[in-house]
């Protein structure tokens, strides 16, 4: 009777907000705390360069500005302008994202002085040669995934939570990701991505985090490498301004063939 009444005092003593949490939810929960710290920032400007680099270790060079809107009650709108090189200046990415139903994403070439809209059974594939797909550089809203808790982990010394995602989108190009989320940031440190075979196609790390407005973190550099091809990609992400005054006019389709 003594070791009953011991354990029931015992669990009287406990933190109300222990609880049976299973391997679901507490994945799904690291991404809403994830999400609430990274809101309210409203829209923000850089200068990106993208190095391209083959499977011989050969490179390229782009430079594009990028702006993004925070949209709430939905994904962000994003616009990217190619400055350099002279073959694929001028040429500017829209995207609307969403968290539950197919972006819309809209890409002007002006070569051919045409918006040509991106098909929604083709965001896998690869944006203007890189190793990133359509649906990599979209803002990745908590609703475009299903989670799953899968351990905590020290990577290159930090604290981790390793969980595993799996898009919603019957288009996405991946059967899963595993993200290693750091535990005092809330932002991915590495991503792991297995094609619809289940295969590991690409791994993405993101290095040289800085914090912006004494509560956003951006990453300065990710790397993206691609294990079934050989070739890489690498974004330095560079000037970075938040609260500059941008609006839904500033992300209009007829700001692709006038962004300058």
């Amino acid at each position: 009777m003594t070791k009953w009444l011991f354990a029931l005092l015992l669990l009287t003593l406990l933190p109300v907000n222990v609880t049976a949490e299973s391997a679901e939810e507490k994945g799904l929960a690291i991404a809403v705390e994830a999400d609430k710290r990274d809101n309210g920032w409203a829209d923000q400007v850089s200068r990106l360069k993208m190095v391209l680099r083959n499977r011989r270790g050969d490179q390229s060079t782009r430079e594009n500005r990028s702006r993004v809107l925070e949209v709430n009650g939905d994904g962000d709108k994003s616009l990217i302008v190619f400055d350099s090189p002279r073959d694929v200046k001028g040429t500017a990415f829209l995207s609307y994202t969403h968290a539950i139903k197919p972006d819309d994403q809209w890409l002007y070439l002006p070569a051919l002085k045409r918006v040509k809209r991106i098909s929604s059974s083709n965001k896998s594939g690869p944006f203007m040669g890189s190793e990133f797909a359509y649906e990599d550089i979209s803002s990745q809203e908590v609703e475009k995934y299903s989670y799953k808790y899968l351990k905590d982990e020290r990577l290159d010394g930090r604290d981790t939570f390793v969980i595993e995602r799996y898009p919603q989108y019957k288009h996405s190009g991946y059967k899963r990701q595993v993200v290693w989320v750091d535990k005092q940031m809330y932002q991915p440190l590495k991503i792991e991505y297995y094609d619809r075979k289940n295969a590991l196609l690409k791994t993405l790390t993101y290095h040289e985090y800085q914090q912006y407005l004494d509560r956003y973190w951006r990453s300065g550099r990710m790397e993206m490498v691609n294990h079934q091809t050989g070739k890489s990609t690498t974004l330095h992400w560079l000037e970075y301004k938040f609260q500059t005054g941008l609006t839904e006019r500033d992300f209009d389709r007829n700001t692709l063939k006038r962004a300058k």
